[in-house]
């Protein structure tokens, strides 16, 4: 079993902004696999089940705010007795330029507070989709604004022409067959 586990705010006013890269990444993903999302209050989450490859995957959407992730997903790896390595975490990433992708295993929070909720939550060697998101207005306005800011038009579209990237490496991660060194 394997948890896909995005992050993001889950208030209607957040959807579209850059930290909710990972929640539009999981929707993508979803709707790709035919996977519905239902709320399971139990774990804090929005949570799609579907099996790929014969592996049973959740694609969880956490309906705690950012800061407080880390308690949906200890929630789910306590139920189901799985280990942080079984999990690949899809955030924003502010150190990265728009558009990067990047995966690591484990690794510091960077500053991100979903990173640090997990991390006090026992699942620092978690795999990680790191999704830059920085362009040129991250100098001219604090962290804080900027990752709460809407895509530009053209930014959405290049997030869409990425989609097929993203489901790539999320499907090596269900296959056991995860490159963590690769920038891509």
């Amino acid at each position: 079993m394997k948890i896909i586990f995005g992050l993001g705010n889950p208030a209607d006013e957040y959807g579209g902004t850059r930290h909710n890269v990972g929640f539009a990444v999981l929707d993508s993903y979803a709707d790709e696999k035919g996977a519905q999302f239902q709320l399971k209050t139990k774990y804090k989450a929005l949570i799609a089940e579907t099996e790929i490859a014969d592996e049973k995957v959740l694609l969880v959407k956490p309906t705690t705010y950012y800061n407080l992730v880390g308690e949906s997903l200890r929630s789910l790896l306590d139920f189901y007795k799985l280990e942080p390595a079984e999990v690949l975490v899809v955030h924003d990433d502010l150190a990265l330029p728009f558009g990067t992708l990047r995966t690591r295993i484990g690794g510091s929070d960077a500053g991100s507070n979903g990173l640090k909720s997990i991390i006090q939550h026992g699942a620092e060697a978690s795999a990680r989709l790191r999704i830059g998101i920085t362009n040129e207005l991250r100098s001219r306005m604090d962290d804080a604004d900027f990752v709460l800011s809407r895509f530009s038009g053209d930014e959405a579209k290049a997030l869409s022409d990425l989609r097929p990237k993203i489901a790539e490496i999320i499907d090596d991660f269900i296959a056991d067959d995860f490159d963590h060194t690769t920038h891509r």
